[in-house]
């Protein structure tokens, strides 16, 4: 059988232009993710600000006193239990822990509550764990001590919500991805208890900045083209089904300073995706983000010896605090 010759014409035209038209359609959504939203109001300063010294001082507890924060060290993860305990308690939150045993150990989530107790809750969490005997400076004793700056700014200017703060042991291998991770059983617990949550916000390295171009690079090639290629920036990521929370996120933490703030919403199959603990409130039915400065793809110390304190950016990591904060309280807000 033999095509008439007055067909192929419009074959010869048509397919590019669709794939031209759909190749428009995903760089139009890629575009507004990285876009979105495109106006954001800038909010008052939480009482007090966020103090950077404070900030400091406990990614060193973290970091040089109480290290190393590994799995087999349960006396210095009880050690760092304790001192997150304290200063929740400090704040002013209502501070429990959530103790499970793997492996014949015990270790603990401790939980911080601030806000009225009925409603839907907003989770903040941070693993305070380390992986092997790393300092883990930025990973993650900067989500700890950005968690505990947080408790500072609620205790001083209480939610209209539930807010519950938690940090979470043994996210690092080799329990990542596992039923033993600390914010699996913190997760299972709420859907277990039938509780309703409104969002969680995983703080996964939040402190480490630099100017210096070409610093910053990125799973895929080609999100060069839309991102910075300076690590200057805070991130906020999200998997495809969370637009609405990765924008109000990020609206909320780019009215708060003047420190950049960009957002990614993508598949969980691309690479660091669901590389901590939000990956848990995902698995049972509960929306989520992660709060980062890209880990690894930024910071090159990870997972190194060459984590250490002197290596953060306490003044951006403030800021990243004080965004988180403004974004927590609208959250709650009724």
């Amino acid at each position: 059988m033999s095509i008439s010759p007055s067909f192929r014409p419009r074959r010869s035209w048509k397919a590019p232009a669709v794939a031209a038209a759909v190749l428009v359609a995903v760089a139009a959504g890629i575009g507004a993710c990285v876009s979105q939203p495109l106006v954001t109001v800038r909010a008052p300063s939480p009482a007090g600000a966020s103090d950077p010294a404070r900030l400091e001082r406990h990614v060193r507890m973290l970091a040089e006193t109480l290290h190393p924060r590994g799995h087999e060290h349960v006396e210095n993860l009880d050690r760092a239990a304790a001192y997150l305990g304290a200063e929740l308690a400090g704040a002013g939150g209502k501070v429990s822990e959530q103790p499970y045993d793997v492996r014949g150990r015990t270790y603990r989530n401790v939980i911080a509550r601030f806000g009225p107790e009925s409603g839907a809750r907003v989770v903040v969490g941070a693993h305070y764990d380390a992986a092997n005997d790393h300092p883990g400076a930025d990973d993650n004793a900067s989500g700890v001590a950005g968690l505990l700056e947080l408790a500072r700014l609620l205790g001083k200017t209480p939610p209209a919500g539930p807010v519950e703060l938690v940090a979470y042991t043994l996210e690092e291998p080799p329990f990542f991805r596992t039923e033993h991770m600390g914010s699996a059983h913190h997760a299972r617990s709420l859907k277990e208890a039938g509780v309703a949550v409104r969002a969680m916000i995983s703080l996964e390295m939040i402190g480490y900045f630099t100017d210096a171009p070409g610093s910053q690079s990125f799973p895929v090639s080609s999100l060069g083209l839309l991102y910075p290629t300076t690590g200057s920036f805070i991130a906020v990521v999200g998997h495809l089904g969370e637009t609405d929370l990765v924008r109000d996120v990020k609206g909320a933490m780019k009215g708060a300073s003047d420190l950049p703030v960009y957002s990614l919403n993508a598949p969980a199959s691309v690479q660091g995706i669901d590389w901590s603990d939000h990956l848990n409130y995902w698995a049972n039915g509960y929306h989520a983000v992660m709060i980062t400065d890209t880990s690894y793809l930024r910071n090159r110390r990870y997972h190194t010896d060459r984590d250490t304190p002197d290596t953060l950016d306490y003044r951006r990591m403030g800021q990243t605090v004080e965004g988180v904060f403004q974004a927590v309280m609208a959250l709650a807000a009724p």
